[in-house]
């Protein structure tokens, strides 16, 4: 029996320093090569002897280390990659998230949120949790990803309260690259959020 709890922990191992770097890893990554209370306790006692670090419920990465924080979690990459896989579709932030991020709120987010094309769910961390919610696929389909974020920054601001002001510090912070794109996106956008993409594109910023 013990010889055979070796092997499966070693299999596992194996896959994991033979995968990227910083994926972060589920015991779905490895029923081919056990029964799933097998592959759990596989991994419960690799994350006992050292050789990975528990990052949440049925999460494990290889362990990481800051020379000034010491131990620590999941890349954000390797979270990203994770919350993919989870949701089964792409990731983006929510509208709060990319209002702040274009300069159009002073809000900082606190909570971890984010929208997916995938499903909805919940990932568990430690006392943190994760939310993803489904967001339509129509609004974020943007050739240019900057696109996709300005939609959905719009979108929860709300069309009463976008104003010149808004619009004007959104032209401010597009680069010209992303403020071209906005027309050939207009499709994917609400109608008056097609119509503030024109105006961005076409309207020099002030100086």
């Amino acid at each position: 029996m013990k010889k055979h709890a070796d092997s499966i922990d070693a299999a596992i191992l194996d896959r994991i320093r033979s995968g990227p770097q910083d994926r972060v890893w589920t015991p779905a990554d490895f029923l081919d090569l056990g029964p799933r209370a097998a592959v759990d306790k596989a991994l419960s006692r690799n994350g006992q002897s050292g050789h990975l670090r528990r990052a949440g419920r049925g999460l494990y990465h290889i362990p990481r280390h800051d020379p000034i924080m010491g131990s620590i979690g999941p890349s954000f990459d390797g979270w990203q990659d994770l919350l993919r896989r989870k949701s089964n579709g792409d990731i983006f932030p929510t509208g709060a998230h990319a209002a702040n991020a274009l300069g159009l709120s002073d809000q900082v987010p606190m909570r971890p949120w984010y929208l997916t094309t995938g499903r909805s769910c919940r990932i568990r961390h430690g006392k943190s949790e994760t939310v993803l919610r489904h967001v339509s696929p129509r609004f974020v389909s943007t050739k240019n990803p900057t696109s996709a974020r300005v939609i959905l920054a719009l979108r929860w601001i709300g069309k009463r309260l976008v104003d010149d002001d808004v619009i004007a510090r959104l032209r401010r912070h597009l680069s010209p690259a992303d403020r071209a794109s906005l027309t050939a996106d207009a499709a994917c956008a609400p109608a008056w959020i097609a119509d503030i993409f024109r105006r961005v594109a076409t309207e020099q910023p002030a100086s």
